[in-house]
């Protein structure tokens, strides 16, 4: 191919980036355009700069690689680098996304690259592929500690913690927590699968309350009862949740 394929590295271990680098510097299909040692440089990076292809790590601190993914708009191809994760191979292989094990040799990047030379040539994109992966591995995760969110251009890593409550709103949730508001979209029964029962109950079907912010609950009307937070918000309860809310709670 004549133009060369734009090319974004997103590694946080500099050995291993500095080893990714050196390779694709032979390779004369490959113009590395940037570098990122995280998630949050590497979203930058994409917004600004419009890639054609990223070499993607996914264990990376602040900003996993797949959290990363869900918070694009318009993907790159993607090429996954990653240590040894059985659950994340499988979902690999089970939606066909090319991903090296580290460590890597040369031979095997080749591989890679003449692969996605192939998929530009052909003009058949591997994106919808990542995308299915993406939501593979986010439909089955067990139980999740944080949600990350993009407010503008700003993204926010929510710890369960300090959310207060959860609110359905079409195919968004609003998230209510310390920081403010935040909108994603997810499905709240998504989040009450995964978020710690111990911790989140459901109360009504547009709701999840966080156990340890209920101040008091009241009753109005014959069968109607509210839950008063400790930030003064008020949020209906359902009347088929109220007896599991009552032994829940010990009201």
């Amino acid at each position: 191919m004549n133009t060369k394929i734009r090319t974004l590295l997103i590694e946080d271990e500099e050995p291993a980036r500095n080893l990714l680098r050196a390779f694709l510097e032979s390779f004369e299909e490959i113009d590395i355009i940037g570098e990122c040692s995280d998630g949050f440089s590497g979203l930058k990076a994409i917004n600004e700069n419009h890639p054609d292809l990223i070499f993607l790590d996914i264990q990376m601190p602040k900003l996993t690689g797949f959290e990363m993914l869900e918070l694009l708009d318009t993907l790159p191809e993607v090429v996954f680098t990653t240590a040894y994760d059985q659950f994340a191979l499988q979902a690999f292989e089970l939606n066909a996304v090319d991903y090296l094990m580290k460590p890597f040799a040369k031979q095997r990047l080749r591989q890679a690259v003449d692969k996605v030379v192939e998929r530009f040539k052909s003009k058949i994109s591997g994106i919808p592929e990542v995308r299915k992966l993406v939501e593979t591995v986010h439909d089955k995760t067990q139980s999740i500690d944080r949600i990350v969110v993009k407010s503008g251009s700003k993204i926010h890593i929510i710890p369960i913690d300090s959310i207060e409550h959860l609110e359905a709103q079409d195919d968004y949730v609003m998230i209510y927590c310390t920081e403010g508001r935040f909108m994603k979209k997810e499905t709240l029964t998504y989040l009450e699968r995964n978020l710690p029962d111990d911790r989140f109950i459901r109360i009504h079907r547009s709701h999840i309350v966080n156990i340890n912010q209920i101040q008091r609950m009241e009753q109005y009307g014959k069968e109607s009862y509210l839950l008063i937070l400790k930030n003064g918000n008020q949020v209906n309860v359902s009347k088929s949740r109220i007896k599991e809310l009552k032994l829940e709670l010990g009201f």
